[in-house]
């Protein structure tokens, strides 16, 4: 088994390697004038090769890793697995108005058709349960529930409530909760347009300080509403976790002046915010294959 990834995923993808004690290969892009992309994978590839590479700004992406897959078959793989810590268009998964695709199903197709397997870490599914109806090929999400856990006990947070903003997290934060020993609670949200959330709470929480998590973080709308509706039950001091750090410009900021004490997040994508490990995470789903 070696391990192959492009330039933007390398630091993750070489943690990955040293846990496995396997090789690993950097991936070449070369862009030509014309916007088209060539993309050189090292030999030999492999017998089982890894791609690993997070699929954030992914309509460049996903054309490379295609690229990646032919091109490690080429050099003699026989099986080619996909390792994408964030599997984007994953929320787009039915039709909300009329004339759009349901993305979800379109790139599950594509990268299905390519790879042979495919693992990533806590996919933004709601009405697809499993990953299985998603691809066509074998697919694994893998939980960070343990790391996160681990972070918490690590920084001392005793006695905090775990909190997630929707139905959807509360299946993460009730585990985390459970491995951390912290109670949870988990709000309703009202999306009322891209940037403006609402979430309110059905009971009241007491705690003398609160731990927010969260699967992805783009504009941060979400999380300002969660620190909100935790300020008016006199909650103050608040952490903020999120599994995949895709904040945009300026959402940081906005974050922090509505109360964050401090933000982490899972190193699924590399972001500043950083904290949490998921290099043993994924080197043991590797090593699973490989068994």
């Amino acid at each position: 088994m070696k391990i192959h990834a492009f330039p933007d995923s390398e630091g993750l993808a070489r943690r990955v390697a040293k846990v496995m004690r396997a090789p690993f290969a950097p991936i070449a892009v070369h862009s030509f004038p014309d916007g088209e992309t060539l993309v050189r994978v090292a030999r030999p590839a492999g017998r089982q090769a890894i791609v690993l590479r997070s699929l954030d700004n992914p309509n460049a992406k996903i054309v490379e890793v295609l690229l990646a897959a032919d091109a490690l078959r080429q050099a003699g793989a026989r099986s080619v697995v996909l390792v994408c810590p964030y599997l984007s268009y994953m929320r787009q998964d039915k039709v909300f108005r009329a004339g759009e695709p349901v993305s979800q199903l379109v790139i599950g197709r594509i990268l299905g058709a390519s790879f042979d397997r495919v693992i990533t870490v806590e996919p933004h599914l709601h009405r697809a349960r499993d990953l299985a109806n998603v691809f066509r090929c074998p697919a694994e999400s893998l939980s960070p529930a343990a790391a996160i856990a681990q972070w918490i006990r690590d920084e001392g947070i005793d006695g905090y409530v775990a909190v997630g903003p929707d139905r959807e997290s509360g299946r993460l934060v009730e585990e985390i909760a459970d491995l951390a020993g912290l109670a949870s609670v988990v709000g309703v949200k009202h999306r009322l347009a891209d940037r403006t959330v609402m979430v309110k709470f059905r009971r009241r929480v007491r705690a003398p300080g609160a731990v927010i998590v969260d699967d992805i973080a783009s504009s941060g709308s979400t999380l300002m509403a969660v620190i909100g509706a935790l300020h008016r039950m006199h909650i103050h001091l608040i952490y903020v976790v999120v599994v995949h750090a895709l904040f945009e410009r300026g959402a940081m900021a906005r974050i922090r002046d509505a109360g964050a004490h401090r933000i982490v997040s899972c190193d699924t994508i590399s972001h500043s915010t950083n904290g949490i490990e998921i290099a043993p995470l994924l080197a043991k789903a590797l090593i699973g294959l490989k068994g």
